[in-house]
């Protein structure tokens, strides 16, 4: 392998393992005994639409709460325990309600998520006072989980990391530039959308394990907590990768992780 310490090899490891890990699908399928990939295919347009809905409202929300407050306070830790417990009881009011609570759910619990993930970025060497950095806590929710073989694993992290870097840096330059008053311009725009797309076939996954008749208000806190941990191991994985690459250079460390 790259010349990493022995150390950060076994960090890499890790983190790649935390990309690649199972699908909030198959933790659900777990969960109840039951896989959900056919009742993926078989969901209705109009669900569909209401998702994805719920899931762009979820992505611009959260890059509300990235510009106007996220680098606030950057040095308090959050509660972890107290946002998985908060993220379950709203999972709950989801399971109770079904598919139309989503609307009103997930804003919140995407809010929750995003902070768990900036103090995991805070910990990992970030600089939640810098805009960039609050946008590749956004980028987490476009980040893949396991793919059909691991050449495709190795890939796909780093491709999305390129796809959604550049629209990345280009919200950034408009947001640093015009502040708040640019979340409508289109590069802004072309970086929700992207990352709610991807976000959104998370959503689905989750929406339709949520809205089982056998799931209820006790099996949708665990959708949700399943869903929220998902992303906070994806975080994980994400940042330990950056932290690294900033002691070895990008080339090395994606050398190395392709090479796990």
């Amino acid at each position: 392998m790259t010349d990493l310490t022995p150390a950060d090899r076994e960090r890499l490891v890790l983190a790649k393992h935390q990309l690649t890990a199972q699908s909030v699908a198959s933790r659900v399928a777990d969960l109840i005994g039951t896989p959900i990939e056919k009742g993926l295919a078989m969901l209705p347009q109009k669900a569909r639409g209401m998702i994805d809905k719920a899931a762009g409202e979820a992505i611009q929300k959260a890059l509300e709460v990235a510009i106007l407050t996220l680098g606030e306070g950057s040095g308090r830790p959050t509660n972890a325990r107290l946002n998985l417990a908060f993220a379950a009881l709203t999972g709950g009011v989801g399971g109770l309600f079904g598919l139309p609570a989503l609307i009103v759910e997930l804003p919140v619990s995407t809010t929750l998520m995003l902070r768990a993930i900036a103090e995991i970025a805070r910990h990992q060497g970030e600089d939640l006072a810098d805009l960039e950095t609050r946008l590749a806590c956004m980028q987490v929710f476009a980040l893949g989980g396991p793919q059909a073989s691991d050449d495709a694993a190795d890939t796909s992290y780093y491709a999305t990391r390129l796809a959604i870097g550049r629209l990345t840096s280009d919200a950034a330059r408009h947001l640093l530039t015009r502040g708040a008053a640019a979340r409508e311009a289109p590069a802004v725009v072309r970086f929700i959308s992207a990352v709610a797309a991807r976000f959104g076939l998370v959503v689905t996954e989750k929406a339709l394990a949520a809205a089982l008749p056998a799931i209820g208000a006790v099996g949708g806190a665990a959708v949700n907590t399943i869903f929220m941990d998902h992303f906070q191991e994806l975080a994980r994985g994400h940042f330990t990768v950056r932290s690294l690459e900033r002691t070895y250079g990008e080339a090395r460390v994606k050398t190395a992780f392709e090479e796990v």
